[in-house]
């Protein structure tokens, strides 16, 4: 049964540099939070995510698409008066790129992102942008996008976003994972759980993860010549590791960008598909200086026998055991075995599904190395990535009193 249509709105400040200057950083803060707030008090059916540094984030409901459209120009409306009465100069311009989808079937995420889009094509001058996921056909066509895969590739139509990881003992960011998406002409935004397998099916899983290195290279090296010099991982595919034609052009590619700093993430069940093989090429791999993280550990069947040959630096704790961490009895016990098994075998340990400020200090005690997740941050596109990485050495000044990295969720989605 619908439960009607849940939306997420993002408004930018178009103006932002302008009022910045005006008004300074800490004060244009403080407005925003103010204006939110009151936004929030006179729309019971609006609630506020969070105020970013340019952003906005909202999340109503609405009836049906008529009622989105009336309640995101309201919103428009609501931004523009309360503001003069609560600013008066400068005067703040907003562009909304908002999304919606039915209630009782949401991806979050998906939202989330489709509202990225959305707010993309709102432009600068006061725009507004509805992408409306519930007029999509859902129904992924397997056989429709092995056919679209190809095509796609060379057309540009696959992006990538980022999910920072962060060293607990040091409070920034070490890392980050590349994450592929698929923005379709017709389907509109589709996520890799719903292509990858049609890509690894159909073999083109190998051109996709070619294609996902050179742009993570090209974005690492963007990155570091911005002064942010942090390792890029990418996942591979286990049908990858034994295939010796695709490892030679990925230590090719690696050789002729010397300077890149990369990471691969492979899951433990590829490895022991074909061990001796799988070994052989991430030992490849290692020796051309990518490092490699063991993925979703503890998911499939681990085997301490493969686990101790593989030339890893680093092991991922899937999130089944850390989204029910301060609430389980034995999930702490495995945690905690996990991390100091990867110690005694030199690798550090990330936590992935890291929600909650508990797990955080749990884990912190524990003795893990590094954590990702919600908490920390959703993926988010590579411009949104390198503000906060600007930001991060002002932010280590400001905020004393706790992780300079536990920010408001809506301050990474966009740059």
């Amino acid at each position: 049964m619908s439960q009607g249509l849940k939306v997420t709105a993002l408004c930018r400040v178009t103006n932002f540099e302008t009022a910045r200057r005006v008004l300074g950083k800490n004060d244009l803060h403080r407005a925003a939070e103010a204006l939110a707030v009151r936004i929030t008090d006179s729309a019971e059916e609006c609630e506020l995510i969070g105020v970013g540094r340019d952003l906005i984030e909202f999340s109503l409901n609405a009836a049906d698409r008529g009622a989105v459209t009336a309640a995101l120009q309201s919103l428009h409306v609501a931004l523009d008066s309360q503001q003069r009465e609560l600013l008066g100069e400068p005067h703040l311009e907003f562009a909304i790129g908002a999304a919606c989808a039915p209630g009782d079937e949401t991806d979050l995420l998906r939202l989330l992102e489709a509202a990225e889009i959305a707010l993309g094509r709102a432009g600068d001058e006061g725009g507004l942008e509805i992408i409306d996921l519930s007029l999509a056909d859902h129904t992924v066509d397997r056989l429709t996008l092995i056919a679209d895969l190809p095509r796609a590739i060379a057309a540009g139509e696959m992006f990538l976003h980022y999910q920072p990881k962060i060293n607990v003992r040091q409070q920034r960011v070490s890392s980050a994972e590349a994450l592929i998406r698929w923005q379709h002409p017709e389907r509109g935004l589709i996520m890799p759980g719903d292509f990858i397998a049609a890509a690894e099916e159909s073999g083109q899983i190998g051109p996709l993860t070619l294609w996902t290195l050179r742009q993570v290279i090209s974005d690492q090296r963007r990155m570091a010549a911005h002064g942010h010099d942090i390792p890029l991982f990418l996942n591979i595919s286990g049908m990858l590791l034994a295939n010796a034609a695709f490892v030679d052009e990925v230590c090719g590619i690696i050789t002729a960008n010397p300077s890149a700093k990369l990471g691969f993430e492979i899951t433990e069940t590829a490895v022991i598909r074909d061990p001796e093989s799988a070994i052989r090429h991430l030992q490849q791999f290692a020796d051309h200086g990518v490092v490699l993280a063991i993925d979703d550990y503890g998911a499939g069947l681990s085997s301490l026998a493969y686990l101790k040959q593989l030339p890893a630096k680093e092991l991922k704790i899937d999130k089944m055991f850390i989204t029910q961490l301060t609430s389980s009895h034995r999930d702490p016990l495995i945690v905690r075995s996990t991390i100091d098994l990867a110690h005694a075998l030199e690798m550090e340990v990330t936590a992935e599904g890291v929600e909650t400020p508990a797990a955080l200090a749990l884990l912190s005690v524990m003795g893990c190395d590094l954590v990702q997740g919600y908490l920390i941050s959703r993926p988010v596109p590579f411009a949104a990535l390198c503000t906060y990485l600007d930001e991060q050495d002002q932010l280590a000044e400001t905020m004393t009193n706790r992780p300079v990295f536990l920010r408001s969720g809506s301050s990474w989605t966009r740059a």
